[in-house]
């Protein structure tokens, strides 16, 4: 039986290639490999076998702030309770670390409203969250929606 547990190093290109599968169709955003081997420590993954078949990271931001992103799960394992799994494990890291707080930007907000995460205008996030979006060709009008929860 497969359980989710912290990413190693060898498991950036799966992560890069199904990431950037989702991404190619407008359903996430990509990530570069140089990003995932930077924050490799903030990845959850799924596997069977050798295969990672579903990735999450909970991304720290501040003392009081962390973003749960770069959840994706291969079609063939949605809707088996995997991305629960990745979300419960994120959640579990933010209440164990003592952030209150803990948000995300998405195109899947339903899935994310499951866990008490909430729809709020992207202008209610604090400024450092804009760091990254600043960087990304679809800003200003990516169509992500953000959601917050506070423990």
């Amino acid at each position: 039986m497969s359980t989710v547990e912290k990413a190693k190093i060898q498991d950036v290109p799966q992560i890069h290639q199904l990431i950037n599968h989702f991404a190619g169709k407008d359903e996430m955003l990509p990530r570069s490999l140089s990003d995932i081997y930077e924050n490799i420590r903030d990845y959850f993954v799924y596997r069977q076998g050798e295969r990672v078949v579903a990735c999450a990271a909970l991304h720290i931001m501040w003392s009081d702030l962390a973003e749960i992103k770069s959840v994706a799960v291969a079609e063939e394992y949605q809707k088996q309770g995997v991305g629960t799994m990745l979300i419960e494990a994120c959640l579990k890291e933010v209440a164990s670390l003592g952030i209150p707080t803990v948000f995300c930007l998405t195109y899947q907000p339903a899935f994310f409203e499951k866990f008490g995460l909430n729809q709020i205008d992207k202008m209610e996030l604090p400024r450092k969250v804009w760091i990254e979006c600043y960087r990304c060709p679809k800003f200003p009008d990516c169509g992500e929606v953000a959601l917050i929860r506070h423990f």
